[in-house]
C-alpha cells in the first residue's frame, strides 16, 4: 500500500489517513472502533499490507470538512490487534510509531483519505545529554502522582527514552489540541518543559 517517492526532494511515501479529534502520540496505544464504511475499507486493506495508517487531529466540528493540507503533521498508527464485530465493523488498538508531515495530498481510488507524507523528526539533539533532562521530568511525574490521595503503591516504571515526552503527555487529560501542539514540536527539551509546567502546576 505504501511505497517511497524517490523523484521527490525528501523520502516521501503513500499513507491511508484516518482523520479524528484525538491525538495520537508515538509509543502510546488507542483503542479505535471501526464503524464508518470507508475506514472498515481502511482497516481491511491495511491488514492485507503493512498495518499502517496516519491519524490525524481534526474536528469536524470546530475544523469543517477534512482536505488533507499540506503541512499537517500526525502519527503513523499501527494496528497491534482487530477485533471484527458484525455488518464489517471492527474494534481495533493501534500503537503509535512515528511522527509524520502531508506532503502533497492525492486522489485516492479508495473512499477513504490518502496522502503522500514525509517523515517530521525532532531536530538534532544529543540524546546522551537529554538523559538527565528526561530523567528529571520523570521524577517530577512521579511526585505528582504519590501526591494524589490514594495514589497506587507501585508506580509505572519509566525509563528515560525517545519517547518519554510522549508517553508522559499521554497521561494528561487535557484538550486534545494541547497534545496536538506537543505533537508538533520538534524539540524534546521545549516538550519536557511544558509538561513540567503542568506538573509543577498540579503540585501546587
Amino acid at each position: 500500500m505504501s511505497f517511497l517517492d524517490e523523484a521527490g526532494p525528501e523520502q516521501r511515501y503513500r499513507l491511508p489517513l484516518f482523520p479524528l479529534p484525538v491525538v495520537l502520540l508515538p509509543g502510546t496505544s488507542m483503542p479505535l472502533h471501526i464503524f464508518e464504511l470507508r475506514y472498515q475499507d481502511l482497516v481491511r486493506d491495511c491488514l492485507a499490507s503493512d498495518r499502517r495508517f496516519g491519524l490525524l487531529y481534526h474536528d469536524w466540528d470546530r475544523q469543517g470538512p477534512f482536505l488533507c493540507e499540506e503541512g499537517r503533521i500526525g502519527c503513523v498508527a499501527e494496528i497491534d490487534t482487530h477485533q471484527a464485530l458484525n455488518d464489517g465493523r471492527s474494534l481495533i488498538a493501534v500503537r503509535g510509531t512515528e511522527r509524520f508531515r502531508i506532503a502533497d495530498g492525492i486522489e485516492s481510488k479508495s473512499a477513504y483519505f490518502e496522502a503522500l507524507v514525509a517523515p517530521y523528526p525532532d531536530i538534532d539533539t544529543d540524546e546522551d545529554d537529554l538523559t538527565a533532562r528526561r530523567e528529571a521530568s520523570i521524577e517530577l511525574f512521579r511526585r505528582v502522582l504519590t501526591s494524589l490521595e490514594g495514589h497506587p503503591e507501585h508506580l509505572p516504571a519509566l525509563e528515560p527514552t525517545r519517547e518519554t515526552s510522549f508517553l508522559l503527555a499521554q497521561t494528561i487529560g487535557v484538550d486534545p489540541t494541547w497534545h496536538q501542539q506537543l505533537l508538533e514540536l520538534q524539540d524534546e527539551r521545549q516538550r519536557l518543559t511544558e509538561l513540567d509546567r503542568v506538573f509543577r502546576a498540579a503540585l501546587e
